[in-house]
Protein backbone atom coordinates (compact mmCIF):
# COMPACT_ATOMS: atom_id res chain seq x y z
CA UNK A 1 0.00 0.00 0.00
CA UNK A 2 1.55 3.81 -1.16
CA UNK A 3 2.32 6.06 1.48
CA UNK A 4 -0.78 8.51 0.33
CA UNK A 5 -3.14 5.16 0.80
CA UNK A 6 -2.13 4.89 4.18
CA UNK A 7 -2.44 8.96 4.29
CA UNK A 8 -5.57 8.66 3.19
CA UNK A 9 -6.85 5.54 5.34
CA UNK A 10 -5.51 7.53 8.61
CA UNK A 11 -7.68 10.75 7.70
CA UNK A 12 -10.82 8.93 7.25
CA UNK A 13 -10.60 6.77 10.27
CA UNK A 14 -9.96 10.07 12.48
CA UNK A 15 -12.65 11.89 11.08
CA UNK A 16 -15.13 8.45 11.38
CA UNK A 17 -14.06 8.22 15.05
CA UNK A 18 -16.54 11.15 15.95
CA UNK A 19 -19.01 9.84 14.42
CA UNK A 20 -18.85 6.20 15.37
CA UNK A 21 -18.86 7.52 19.07
CA UNK A 22 -21.87 9.78 18.40
CA UNK A 23 -23.53 8.03 16.18
CA UNK A 24 -24.61 11.45 13.83
CA UNK A 25 -22.05 13.26 11.91
CA UNK A 26 -22.40 16.33 14.22
CA UNK A 27 -19.05 17.16 16.30
CA UNK A 28 -20.75 19.26 19.24
CA UNK A 29 -22.73 15.85 20.42
CA UNK A 30 -18.80 14.15 19.62
CA UNK A 31 -17.62 15.84 22.57
CA UNK A 32 -20.50 16.69 24.61
CA UNK A 33 -19.83 14.18 27.47
CA UNK A 34 -16.59 15.45 27.61
CA UNK A 35 -17.26 18.49 29.47
CA UNK A 36 -18.21 17.98 32.99
CA UNK A 37 -21.50 20.28 34.09
CA UNK A 38 -22.30 22.15 37.15
CA UNK A 39 -23.07 19.66 39.88
CA UNK A 40 -21.18 16.77 38.25
CA UNK A 41 -19.93 15.59 41.57
CA UNK A 42 -16.20 15.02 41.86
CA UNK A 43 -15.98 17.04 38.24
CA UNK A 44 -17.60 20.13 39.80
CA UNK A 45 -14.68 22.07 40.76
CA UNK A 46 -15.20 25.62 40.42
CA UNK A 47 -17.44 27.96 43.30
CA UNK A 48 -18.48 26.76 46.88
CA UNK A 49 -18.00 23.30 47.72
CA UNK A 50 -21.37 22.03 47.82
CA UNK A 51 -22.99 22.01 51.51
CA UNK A 52 -20.92 25.08 52.73
CA UNK A 53 -21.39 28.87 52.69
CA UNK A 54 -18.45 30.74 51.58
CA UNK A 55 -18.11 34.23 53.17
CA UNK A 56 -14.34 34.37 53.18
CA UNK A 57 -13.09 35.88 50.12
CA UNK A 58 -15.02 39.31 49.39
CA UNK A 59 -16.38 37.31 46.17
CA UNK A 60 -19.84 38.49 44.13
CA UNK A 61 -21.91 35.63 43.84
CA UNK A 62 -24.07 37.84 42.06
CA UNK A 63 -22.03 37.81 38.66
CA UNK A 64 -21.12 37.12 36.14
CA UNK A 65 -23.54 39.20 34.53
CA UNK A 66 -25.83 37.92 31.48
CA UNK A 67 -24.00 40.46 29.42
CA UNK A 68 -20.69 38.95 30.68
CA UNK A 69 -21.71 35.54 30.47
CA UNK A 70 -22.90 36.16 26.75
CA UNK A 71 -19.36 37.09 25.72
CA UNK A 72 -17.72 34.49 27.67
CA UNK A 73 -19.66 31.77 25.10
CA UNK A 74 -18.62 33.42 22.45
CA UNK A 75 -14.76 33.89 23.37
CA UNK A 76 -14.81 30.10 24.38
CA UNK A 77 -15.50 29.41 20.93
CA UNK A 78 -12.92 31.85 19.65
CA UNK A 79 -10.20 30.73 21.81
CA UNK A 80 -7.35 29.29 19.71
CA UNK A 81 -6.67 33.12 18.90
CA UNK A 82 -5.01 35.47 20.87
CA UNK A 83 -6.63 38.69 22.35
CA UNK A 84 -4.95 41.63 20.98
CA UNK A 85 -7.92 43.51 19.71
CA UNK A 86 -9.77 42.40 22.87
CA UNK A 87 -7.42 44.17 24.98
CA UNK A 88 -6.81 47.10 22.97
CA UNK A 89 -10.69 47.24 22.97
CA UNK A 90 -11.18 47.16 26.93
CA UNK A 91 -8.36 49.60 27.05
CA UNK A 92 -10.20 52.29 24.82
CA UNK A 93 -13.34 51.54 27.03
CA UNK A 94 -11.84 52.38 30.20
CA UNK A 95 -10.02 55.32 28.35
CA UNK A 96 -13.24 57.05 27.23
CA UNK A 97 -15.22 56.48 30.53
CA UNK A 98 -11.99 58.15 32.66
CA UNK A 99 -11.37 61.03 30.41
CA UNK A 100 -7.21 59.57 29.43
CA UNK A 101 -5.68 57.97 26.27
CA UNK A 102 -5.25 54.48 26.07
CA UNK A 103 -1.47 54.96 26.57
CA UNK A 104 -2.52 55.47 30.42
CA UNK A 105 -4.56 52.31 30.67
CA UNK A 106 -2.36 49.00 32.38
CA UNK A 107 -4.43 45.29 31.89
CA UNK A 108 -3.32 42.18 34.18
CA UNK A 109 -4.99 39.45 35.41
CA UNK A 110 -6.66 41.13 38.42
CA UNK A 111 -5.72 43.79 39.87
CA UNK A 112 -3.19 42.05 42.47
CA UNK A 113 -1.13 41.60 39.30
CA UNK A 114 -1.12 44.69 38.03
CA UNK A 115 -0.08 45.81 42.21
CA UNK A 116 2.87 43.22 42.35
CA UNK A 117 4.30 44.58 38.95
CA UNK A 118 4.44 47.87 40.77
CA UNK A 119 5.87 46.97 43.82
CA UNK A 120 8.72 45.59 41.69
CA UNK A 121 8.92 48.06 39.59
CA UNK A 122 8.91 50.56 41.98
CA UNK A 123 10.26 48.95 44.90
CA UNK A 124 13.77 48.69 43.41
CA UNK A 125 14.21 52.47 44.22
CA UNK A 126 13.37 52.09 47.84
CA UNK A 127 10.87 50.88 50.09
CA UNK A 128 7.34 50.83 49.84
CA UNK A 129 5.20 52.98 52.57
CA UNK A 130 2.22 51.29 53.40
CA UNK A 131 -0.54 51.42 55.97
CA UNK A 132 0.29 48.77 59.13
CA UNK A 133 -3.29 46.94 57.84
CA UNK A 134 -4.13 46.37 54.39
CA UNK A 135 -4.74 44.06 51.34
CA UNK A 136 -0.96 43.52 51.61
CA UNK A 137 0.17 40.79 49.79
CA UNK A 138 1.32 42.89 46.25
CA UNK A 139 3.72 44.31 48.47
CA UNK A 140 4.85 41.33 50.40
CA UNK A 141 5.50 39.36 47.08
CA UNK A 142 8.02 41.66 45.80
CA UNK A 143 9.34 41.41 49.72
CA UNK A 144 9.53 38.09 49.82
CA UNK A 145 11.20 38.19 46.30
CA UNK A 146 14.49 40.57 47.91
CA UNK A 147 13.58 43.48 45.93
CA UNK A 148 12.21 45.86 48.71
CA UNK A 149 11.21 46.31 51.97
CA UNK A 150 8.38 47.43 53.60
CA UNK A 151 8.07 50.19 56.25
CA UNK A 152 3.87 50.30 57.94
CA UNK A 153 3.01 53.07 59.11
CA UNK A 154 0.90 53.01 63.25
CA UNK A 155 -2.89 53.59 62.51
CA UNK A 156 -5.04 55.64 64.26
CA UNK A 157 -6.83 54.18 67.38
CA UNK A 158 -9.57 53.40 64.97
CA UNK A 159 -7.94 51.45 62.64
CA UNK A 160 -8.38 53.95 60.00
CA UNK A 161 -5.05 55.18 57.93
CA UNK A 162 -3.05 57.62 59.04
CA UNK A 163 -2.05 59.89 56.73
CA UNK A 164 0.15 62.42 58.40
CA UNK A 165 2.33 59.37 59.92
CA UNK A 166 2.08 57.96 56.11
CA UNK A 167 3.56 61.27 54.36
CA UNK A 168 5.91 61.82 57.31
CA UNK A 169 7.57 58.40 56.73
CA UNK A 170 7.91 59.62 52.69
CA UNK A 171 11.22 61.29 51.18
CA UNK A 172 12.84 61.14 47.67
CA UNK A 173 14.73 57.96 48.66
CA UNK A 174 10.97 56.12 49.01
CA UNK A 175 10.06 53.71 46.05
CA UNK A 176 6.22 53.47 46.29
CA UNK A 177 3.52 54.29 48.51
CA UNK A 178 0.77 52.03 48.37
CA UNK A 179 -2.68 52.84 50.22
CA UNK A 180 -5.93 50.65 49.82
CA UNK A 181 -9.52 52.73 49.48
CA UNK A 182 -12.02 51.54 50.82
CA UNK A 183 -9.28 49.67 52.86
CA UNK A 184 -8.96 45.62 53.08
CA UNK A 185 -10.12 44.18 55.79
CA UNK A 186 -11.59 47.33 57.58
CA UNK A 187 -13.50 48.14 54.80
CA UNK A 188 -13.07 51.91 55.99
CA UNK A 189 -12.88 54.94 53.51
CA UNK A 190 -10.55 57.63 53.71
CA UNK A 191 -11.92 61.61 53.74
CA UNK A 192 -11.74 62.12 49.88
CA UNK A 193 -10.96 66.16 51.57
CA UNK A 194 -8.39 64.23 53.15
CA UNK A 195 -7.04 61.86 50.77
CA UNK A 196 -6.19 63.68 47.59
CA UNK A 197 -3.90 66.45 48.86
CA UNK A 198 -1.96 63.79 50.79
CA UNK A 199 -1.73 61.52 47.80
CA UNK A 200 -0.67 64.85 45.68
CA UNK A 201 1.94 65.79 48.15
CA UNK A 202 3.54 62.23 48.27
CA UNK A 203 3.21 61.88 44.77
CA UNK A 204 5.87 64.87 44.46
CA UNK A 205 8.73 62.30 46.15
CA UNK A 206 7.68 58.93 45.16
CA UNK A 207 4.65 57.25 42.99
CA UNK A 208 1.46 56.72 44.76
CA UNK A 209 -0.64 53.24 44.68
CA UNK A 210 -4.13 53.39 45.10
CA UNK A 211 -6.17 50.40 45.14
CA UNK A 212 -9.86 51.09 44.32
CA UNK A 213 -10.98 47.02 44.37
CA UNK A 214 -14.12 48.67 46.23
CA UNK A 215 -14.64 52.00 45.01
CA UNK A 216 -18.10 51.01 42.79
CA UNK A 217 -19.69 50.40 46.43
CA UNK A 218 -19.25 54.13 47.69
CA UNK A 219 -22.48 56.59 46.54
CA UNK A 220 -20.27 58.52 44.76
CA UNK A 221 -17.24 56.77 43.23
CA UNK A 222 -15.57 58.95 40.54
CA UNK A 223 -15.85 61.94 42.68
CA UNK A 224 -14.31 59.89 45.73
CA UNK A 225 -11.66 58.05 43.56
CA UNK A 226 -8.49 59.67 42.67
CA UNK A 227 -8.59 59.09 38.77
CA UNK A 228 -8.90 62.83 38.60
CA UNK A 229 -5.19 62.81 40.49
CA UNK A 230 -3.83 60.83 37.48
CA UNK A 231 -5.74 63.19 34.97
CA UNK A 232 -3.91 66.48 36.19
CA UNK A 233 -0.92 64.47 35.78
CA UNK A 234 0.28 63.25 39.32
CA UNK A 235 2.49 60.42 39.52
CA UNK A 236 -0.82 58.13 40.66
CA UNK A 237 -1.23 55.00 39.53
CA UNK A 238 -5.61 53.95 40.19
CA UNK A 239 -6.01 50.19 40.48
CA UNK A 240 -9.26 48.60 39.63
CA UNK A 241 -10.32 45.44 39.36
CA UNK A 242 -13.42 43.24 37.86
CA UNK A 243 -13.38 40.97 40.50
CA UNK A 244 -15.84 42.61 43.07
CA UNK A 245 -18.73 44.54 42.07
CA UNK A 246 -18.72 42.89 38.65
CA UNK A 247 -18.12 39.46 39.92
CA UNK A 248 -15.68 37.85 37.96
CA UNK A 249 -12.90 36.85 40.81
CA UNK A 250 -12.36 33.80 39.13
CA UNK A 251 -11.79 35.37 35.29
CA UNK A 252 -9.16 37.31 36.16
CA UNK A 253 -9.34 40.98 34.98
CA UNK A 254 -7.55 44.22 36.68
CA UNK A 255 -6.49 47.13 35.39
CA UNK A 256 -4.56 50.45 36.08
CA UNK A 257 -5.08 54.02 35.35
CA UNK A 258 -1.58 56.45 35.48
CA UNK A 259 0.15 58.63 33.65
CA UNK A 260 1.65 58.17 29.80
CA UNK A 261 4.95 58.18 31.28
CA UNK A 262 4.47 54.79 34.07
CA UNK A 263 1.81 52.77 32.16
CA UNK A 264 4.02 51.39 29.41
CA UNK A 265 6.93 50.53 32.18
CA UNK A 266 4.13 49.36 34.43
CA UNK A 267 2.62 47.11 31.46
CA UNK A 268 6.15 45.93 30.54
CA UNK A 269 6.38 44.56 34.28
CA UNK A 270 3.16 42.37 33.88
CA UNK A 271 3.84 39.08 33.78
CA UNK A 272 1.18 37.37 32.26
CA UNK A 273 -0.43 37.49 28.78
CA UNK A 274 -4.58 38.48 29.07
CA UNK A 275 -6.84 35.33 28.78
CA UNK A 276 -9.48 36.53 25.91
CA UNK A 277 -12.46 34.81 28.43
CA UNK A 278 -11.69 37.14 30.82
CA UNK A 279 -11.30 40.07 28.20
CA UNK A 280 -14.58 39.45 26.51
CA UNK A 281 -16.45 39.16 29.70
CA UNK A 282 -15.10 42.52 31.35
CA UNK A 283 -15.99 44.16 27.49
CA UNK A 284 -19.54 42.81 28.06
CA UNK A 285 -20.01 43.90 31.40
CA UNK A 286 -18.35 47.40 31.85
CA UNK A 287 -21.24 49.24 31.08
CA UNK A 288 -23.94 47.21 31.95
CA UNK A 289 -25.39 49.39 34.39
CA UNK A 290 -28.39 48.02 35.48
CA UNK A 291 -26.59 44.70 36.78
CA UNK A 292 -24.06 47.11 38.06
CA UNK A 293 -26.95 49.03 39.99
CA UNK A 294 -28.69 45.41 40.68
CA UNK A 295 -25.18 43.80 42.07
CA UNK A 296 -24.44 46.85 44.53
CA UNK A 297 -27.74 46.60 45.52
CA UNK A 298 -27.75 42.71 47.12
CA UNK A 299 -24.05 43.74 48.18
CA UNK A 300 -25.68 46.28 50.34
CA UNK A 301 -28.74 44.67 51.66
CA UNK A 302 -26.67 41.68 52.64
CA UNK A 303 -23.75 44.37 54.82
CA UNK A 304 -27.15 45.71 56.36
CA UNK A 305 -27.71 42.45 57.83
CA UNK A 306 -24.45 41.95 58.71
CA UNK A 307 -24.62 45.24 60.41
CA UNK A 308 -27.73 44.70 62.40
CA UNK A 309 -26.67 41.32 63.34
CA UNK A 310 -23.95 42.93 64.75
CA UNK A 311 -24.99 45.83 66.42
CA UNK A 312 -27.69 43.87 68.04
CA UNK A 313 -25.07 41.48 69.74
CA UNK A 314 -23.39 44.32 70.77
CA UNK A 315 -20.30 43.24 68.98
CA UNK A 316 -17.94 46.03 67.98
CA UNK A 317 -17.71 46.60 64.13
CA UNK A 318 -16.11 49.12 61.70
CA UNK A 319 -17.99 51.41 59.49
CA UNK A 320 -17.66 49.32 56.00
CA UNK A 321 -18.05 50.79 52.93
CA UNK A 322 -17.19 47.30 50.98
CA UNK A 323 -18.73 43.92 50.44
CA UNK A 324 -17.30 42.69 54.02
CA UNK A 325 -17.79 43.92 57.57
CA UNK A 326 -14.57 43.44 60.07
CA UNK A 327 -15.56 43.11 63.90
CA UNK A 328 -14.69 42.34 67.23
CA UNK A 329 -16.25 38.68 68.06
CA UNK A 330 -14.66 39.14 71.62
CA UNK A 331 -13.50 35.70 71.19
CA UNK A 332 -9.73 34.56 69.00
CA UNK A 333 -10.78 35.23 65.48
CA UNK A 334 -8.86 31.85 64.49
CA UNK A 335 -11.46 30.03 67.08
CA UNK A 336 -14.53 31.71 65.34
CA UNK A 337 -13.77 30.62 61.85
CA UNK A 338 -12.51 26.90 63.02
CA UNK A 339 -16.27 27.13 64.67
CA UNK A 340 -17.66 27.94 61.88
CA UNK A 341 -16.18 25.97 59.66
CA UNK A 342 -17.48 23.05 61.42
CA UNK A 343 -20.90 24.57 59.94
CA UNK A 344 -19.72 24.78 56.79
CA UNK A 345 -19.60 28.25 57.16
CA UNK A 346 -16.06 30.07 56.07
CA UNK A 347 -15.04 33.50 56.64
CA UNK A 348 -11.66 34.85 57.12
CA UNK A 349 -9.10 33.80 59.54
CA UNK A 350 -6.87 36.70 61.36
CA UNK A 351 -5.05 39.29 60.27
CA UNK A 352 -1.87 40.38 61.36
CA UNK A 353 -1.88 40.27 65.57
CA UNK A 354 -5.60 41.59 65.24
CA UNK A 355 -6.51 38.86 67.47
CA UNK A 356 -10.01 39.07 68.01
CA UNK A 357 -11.16 40.90 65.05
CA UNK A 358 -12.87 38.83 62.23
CA UNK A 359 -14.19 39.38 58.52
CA UNK A 360 -16.75 38.02 57.26
CA UNK A 361 -17.68 38.77 53.47
CA UNK A 362 -21.00 39.25 51.67
CA UNK A 363 -22.33 36.53 49.62
CA UNK A 364 -26.01 35.47 48.82
CA UNK A 365 -28.79 36.98 51.00
CA UNK A 366 -29.55 33.14 51.93
CA UNK A 367 -25.80 32.73 53.20
CA UNK A 368 -25.24 35.99 54.85
CA UNK A 369 -28.66 35.03 57.06
CA UNK A 370 -26.99 31.51 57.83
CA UNK A 371 -23.95 32.96 58.99
CA UNK A 372 -26.21 35.87 61.22
CA UNK A 373 -28.38 32.89 62.52
CA UNK A 374 -25.25 30.95 63.74
CA UNK A 375 -23.06 33.94 65.40
CA UNK A 376 -25.04 34.21 68.52
CA UNK A 377 -24.36 30.17 69.44
CA UNK A 378 -20.85 30.74 68.29
CA UNK A 379 -20.09 33.78 70.81
CA UNK A 380 -22.30 32.32 73.69
CA UNK A 381 -20.51 28.73 73.64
Amino acid sequence: MTLHANRRSLLLGLAAAPVLASGCATRPKAYANAIPSAGAGAADFLGPVEGTVRLSSNENPYGPSPSALKMIDYAGKQGAYYADRANAKLKDMIAERHGVTRKQIVLSAGSAEVLRAAALLYGLNGPIVTPRLFFDPTVTYAERLGVTQIERCPLHDDMGIDLAAMEARVTSATGMVQICNPNNPTGMTLPTELLKPAVRRMSKLAPVVVDEAYIELLKNPEADGCVDLVRAGHDVIVSRTFSKVYGMAGLRVGYAITTEEIAPKLQGAVMSWMSGVGLAAAIGCYNDQPFLDYSKAKILEGREMLEETLDTLGLERKPSDANFVYFNAGMPANSLREKMAEEGILIRSKYMDYDNWSRVSVGKLEDVATFCEALPRMIEA
